[in-house]
């Protein structure tokens, strides 16, 4: 059997001594590392987030403009959709007209007929 090692209460701390100072070290290794980084990660997020306001900017304009196109294409379409009431209004009256008037044309033409056969049947000398 192994014998155990024998070392003092000393000698265990001064090893956990070294081993939390050269955890220490790593870590401030590390942040040394991370400090001389972070400009330039500073410097790219800054980068990223100018571009992504830029890309916001260029939605926003774009919904703009395709809200004043769509805008635009409603008063169309709706000035169309009145011209052409309008228009189908117009036509519906002047057919109206051209159906009095030619009820008018027919009646008159029934009021002469008649005038002419009362006149005739008055030239012919009725009984008395």
């Amino acid at each position: 059997m192994k014998p155990l090692k024998q070392t003092s209460f000393s000698d265990r701390l001064s090893t956990a001594q070294k081993a939390r100072e050269a955890q220490l070290a790593r870590v401030r290794e590390r942040a040394r590392d991370l400090q001389q980084g972070a400009a330039e990660r500073a410097a790219e997020r800054a980068k990223i987030a100018a571009e992504r306001e830029v890309r916001r900017a260029a939605r926003e304009a774009e919904k703009k403009a395709q809200a004043a196109r769509d805008a635009e294409a409603r008063a169309a379409e709706e000035a169309a959709r009145y011209a052409a009431a309008n228009a189908e209004a117009i036509a519906r009256e002047r057919k109206a007209q051209e159906e009095k008037a030619k009820l008018a044309q027919i009646l008159i033409d029934q009021k002469a007929a008649r005038d002419a056969r009362y006149a005739a049947r008055k030239a012919r000398g009725g009984k008395k």
